[in-house]
């Protein structure tokens, strides 16, 4: 494995219990060397897109327009918002309301999926799918950022096409969170799948970040952004649930079956603890 220096502290990562996964020890941020396949057949053949869309969508929606909420008092004379990682295009569909709106996304099949549907989306990767003067007064990542390998170099990106004044919203999980926690704790002895699921490894576009709400901030600081907010939101609900553990495939039938009954009676407590998605909203300075 190559030598890596943390993007938020410029420390050196180091090795954990697997060798495509490593941390910083200063300020805690968490890195894997997984690849996206995002556009290869192969990639796709390990997870039901259909089941992943019915398992999310209740969920993210219902995230959505609390952050909608959240941006509003910051933006509430709208502007021009894109939506970066747009997916199918459901948070594109709740602000289409109150912003001028693109959706971009790297996915070509999950892209026509929007595309079908009118909605105003662009295929490609960001920024390399934008035109040379388009700039926004928000950018948004919706459980995107964390996918992306080169984030320092993103996040500068944002900088140059945001208006000044302009906000950057983030939604990703954190490494603070209950579910990610007991994930390492279950690794250390031995028990992997939920941490390897929590990663998103083998599917095709895995998680190559961990962040907490501090190293995240810092991280932006760096770049010249002031964090005017942060904020956690749900990470499970009944609706879609038992879809969303079956997806991908490679969990048997029982235990998928335990997984929901323990998550679902679990539900009223794990609302009390850390959330496994925080959201950070900051300015461009």
């Amino acid at each position: 494995m190559p030598a890596y220096l943390c993007p938020v502290c410029d420390a050196s990562l180091v090795n954990s219990f697997y060798d495509w996964h490593m941390s910083c020890t200063v300020c805690g941020y968490e890195k894997s060397d997984l690849l996206p396949t995002i556009n290869e057949q192969s990639a796709h053949e390990h997870i039901d897109e259909s089941m992943r869309e019915t398992g999310l969508r209740d969920l993210r929606v219902s995230n959505f327009r609390i952050l909608l909420d959240v941006i509003r008092k910051f933006k509430s004379e709208g502007g021009r918002l894109l939506d970066v990682g747009c997916a199918h295009g459901w948070f594109v569909e709740q602000a289409m309301t109150e912003f001028d709106v693109l959706g971009v996304e790297p996915d070509s099949v999950v892209f026509q999926s929007a595309a079908a549907r009118g909605l105003p989306v662009r295929l490609g990767y960001f920024p390399e799918a934008l035109e040379a003067s388009e700039k926004f007064d928000v950018i948004v990542f919706n459980d995107v950022i964390e996918h992306i390998p080169e984030i320092a170099k993103v996040v500068a990106s944002c900088r140059d096409r945001l208006i000044d004044g302009g906000y950057l919203v983030i939604n990703l999980p954190s490494s603070r969170g209950f579910f990610y926690k007991l994930s390492k704790l279950l690794a250390r002895i031995g028990y992997g799948v939920f941490f390897e699921r929590l990663w998103q490894k083998g599917l095709p576009s895995p998680h190559v970040h961990y962040f907490n709400e501090d190293n995240l901030s810092a991280l932006l600081k760096r770049n010249n952004f002031t964090t005017m907010h942060n904020g956690r939101l749900a990470v499970l609900g009944l609706a879609g649930l038992h879809t969303r553990i079956s997806y991908t495939g490679n969990m048997g039938a029982a235990l998928r079956l335990i997984i929901y009954v323990l998550v679902a009676i679990s539900l009223p407590v794990l609302r009390l603890l850390p959330s496994d998605i925080i959201y950070s909203i900051s300015k461009k300075s």
